[in-house]
């Protein structure tokens, strides 16, 4: 009996020693990053991780970093830089994963310039996929910046201006910014909702 419990205190600890171990490896686990490293950082699984805020009895606010059901394509094992950050226009304290961010200019217009859109495959992955669950190509919303984002969106929306492919899931497939080409999408003819 007492071989048994020191046979489970052992292999506790050896549980134990392994996850400090893998952590150490590089594996990022989104339930252990700090809320100064949560936001916009991709698991180790591809997962994207999600700021979350609470408000304890105390009135005291707690951060909690969490693993999301979304998936980053091409991306694992990833705490985004400062000057990603920077560059795009974000805050590390952003809390959940929402596509409203679009619809302001200044963050349009950061996302869009080529010291994000050409350097930070991240968060314009992210920013493509979010748009595209809007039903708008990032490319032509950057393509057509301007004056107003909000009315850019409606616009593209209702013009028939939409992402390709169904748009059913959480996951989507991304163009990379360095294959976009404004010429050769400007001579594809547009696409219309309901027609094949």
């Amino acid at each position: 009996m007492a071989f048994n419990i020191s046979f489970r205190c052992l292999a506790i600890v050896f549980l134990a020693v392994l996850a400090t171990v893998q952590g150490t490896l590089g594996e990022i686990e989104c339930e252990y990053l700090s809320h100064d490293t949560c936001a916009f950082a991709v698991s180790y699984e591809g997962k994207r991780c999600v700021l979350e805020k609470r408000v304890k009895r105390t009135g005291e606010e707690a951060y909690t970093c969490k693993t999301s059901e979304i998936e980053a394509e091409k991306q694992k094992n990833h705490i985004e830089s400062d000057e990603c950050i920077k560059a795009c226009g974000l805050d590390r304290k952003s809390f959940g994963i929402s596509s409203d961010s679009l619809l302001e200019t200044r963050f349009t217009q950061n996302l869009c310039s080529p010291q994000c859109y050409q350097s930070c495959p991240n968060i314009v992955d992210l920013y493509f996929n979010l748009a595209a669950g809007e039903g708008v190509f990032l490319p032509k919303l950057c393509e057509a910046q301007g004056a107003n984002a909000r009315r850019q969106m409606s616009e593209m929306k209702s013009s028939g201006i939409v992402a390709p492919g169904p748009v059913h899931s959480l996951h989507f497939t991304a163009i990379p910014p360095q294959s976009f080409d404004a010429a050769e999408f400007a001579a594809e003819p547009a696409l219309t909702p309901g027609l094949p």
